[in-house]
């Protein structure tokens, strides 16, 4: 795995578990004249782009064909009509041109109830509703851009489609956080498609995940009308964006003094739940970026956790992911509920190690006083994070009709 040290104060930045392969893309199709941003750029080492339906186009499509089941008694095939092969086309030609084909056209052999849906069917809508919609007069189209990484042989798909300009910027920052949303597909079983608000922060490549509630389509059923799902998830994102500088500035209004604490920024995340590895990664990474390192706010702190599971998580994307994303997400836009959560987890380790004494109790009672200190003191700027998550709540309502 490669590495290269930011110049800024980002740490050392590495990727999460490689993909196969990956596409970088900019603009909606071959009659958009898109450049990447610089800060995209530089992160990518200045790769070569192509368009979105290019990049589509290229992915690993999926067809049935018929099962069999050889007979143990007498060595023959017989066919099933209660199981289908998912097999990509143009591989399995090509192993039918040679027999030593590098790439094994199978991906999956689902039951009847399977409803295949494949990346054009799903992404040719969506170009659709990017060459319609725009922002600040231009079309989404002309201004979108990200990546695509393949799992499995291309049966497993991921993407980043970001758009230049529907962003948030920070004082005394120069690269911008960019909206969009991440999606992707497989054809497993696992889901068909989902979708999600997301943000990448140009500021270390940071990733934010999850920002609306994600949407599934499974692989059974009626499929749905795609054009129509992408305008209300598109809709979701630019209200999240109008909001999230909101969040993030409520966020620094919020120190925590870990001189006063009793666990170290460290000790924060795993008391949340990080991993070690991921635990010391992100307080490395609060630590440098605070004006104090032990006075931090919880902007700091999320950042630091983005940064952690942006360029150091060991698993691979999906639901192992998206566990950590919600303790994150949490710190930013749910401060009160992070820190009953940490209250929480080191009042079970007090239990754990059990009464080795008067002075040991007293002084795990001190502890815990420190902590609900901290939640005592949040309690007059809940309310503003409550107020502003319900009134977003409630405009995705209405953006999902």
């Amino acid at each position: 795995m490669q590495s290269r040290i930011d110049e800024r104060s980002c740490f050392e930045v590495t990727e999460m578990k490689d993909p196969e392969s990956r596409t970088i893309f900019a603009g909606v199709d071959g009659r958009t004249d898109t450049e990447l941003p610089e800060w995209y750029r530089e992160r990518h080492g200045g790769e070569d782009s192509v368009s979105f339906a290019e990049a589509v186009r290229d992915l690993p499509q999926a067809v049935e064909t018929t099962v069999a089941y050889q007979n143990p008694f007498t060595d023959e095939w017989v066919e099933t009509e209660r199981f289908n092969a998912l097999v990509e086309p143009s591989r399995a030609r090509e192993q039918a041109r040679d027999d030593d084909a590098e790439t094994d056209p199978l991906f999956h052999v689902p039951t009847d109830s399977y409803s295949i849906i494949n990346p054009v069917d799903v992404y040719g809508p969506l170009e659709e509703v990017l060459r319609e919609e725009t922002i600040d007069g231009a079309p989404l189209g002309e201004v979108m851009f990200g990546e695509i990484r393949r799992y499995r042989g291309g049966g497993e798909v991921h993407m980043d489609i970001m758009f230049d300009g529907l962003e948030v910027r920070l004082p005394g920052r120069s690269d911008p956080i960019t909206m969009g949303v991440t999606s992707g597909y497989d054809f497993f079983g696992e889901h068909a498609v989902y979708v999600e608000g997301f943000a990448q922060d140009g500021y270390c490549s940071n990733t934010m995940r999850s920002l609306t509630d994600k949407e599934v389509i499974k692989h059974v059923g009626d499929v749905r009308n795609f054009r129509t799902w992408w305008e209300e998830l598109l809709a979701q994102v630019e209200l999240v964006a109008d909001d999230l500088f909101e969040f993030i500035r409520d966020a620094q209004d919020i120190d925590l003094d870990f001189s006063e604490l009793p666990f170290t920024v460290t000790e924060f995340y795993t008391l949340l739940g990080f991993p070690d590895y991921l635990a010391e990664r992100a307080a490395g990474d609060a630590e440098a970026n605070a004006t104090s390192p032990f006075k931090i706010d919880m902007w700091t702190l999320h950042s630091g956790a983005t940064y952690a599971l942006t360029h150091f998580f060991q698993g691979k994307e999906g639901a192992s992911l998206d566990q950590y994303v919600r303790i994150a997400n949490d710190i930013l836009f749910n401060p009160e509920g992070t820190i009953e959560r940490v209250e929480q987890a080191y009042e079970q380790e007090l239990e754990a190690d059990g009464d080795d004494g008067s002075q040991a109790s007293l002084a795990g009672e001190r502890a815990l006083a420190s902590i609900e200190r901290v939640s005592d003191d949040l309690q007059e700027k809940v309310e503003q994070f409550e107020e502003r998550e319900d009134a977003l709540r409630e405009r995705f309502q209405e953006a999902m009709g």
